[in-house]
């Protein structure tokens, strides 16, 4: 992977546990986990199952260095906007790590 490909700068963000309601539910807040140099291959309709269905989604790749620990459950935020992983392959033997995000919201 070349550096000079690495032209975006992403924010890996991770969901952690603050706290409770005192209801008994658990009160989340997303915190930064990493901030990498990413190459963003250009976005594709694909579909995305949900539980009512199919939807068509954009979905984005980022590729940057490898980062152990980073996978589905976390959230990549670029240029202002969230995207949720839904996908992270390892390339090569941890020398990069390609993301498939989707945009969160509208």
């Amino acid at each position: 992977m070349r550096a000079g490909a690495l032209d975006r700068v992403i924010i890996v963000q991770r969901s952690v546990r603050i706290g409770d309601d005192g209801a008994g539910n658990e009160i989340l807040e997303w915190r930064d986990f990493a901030t990498m140099w990413a190459q963003k291959i250009e976005g594709e309709a694909a579909p995305v199952v949900l539980a009512a269905g199919f939807e068509e989604k954009e979905v984005i790749v980022f590729r940057g260095r490898f980062i152990a620990g980073i996978g589905v459950f976390d959230r990549v935020l670029y240029e202002g906007a969230a995207f949720e992983v839904v996908g992270a392959d390892e390339i090569g033997r941890r020398r990069g790590l390609e993301l498939r995000c989707t945009k969160v919201g509208p």
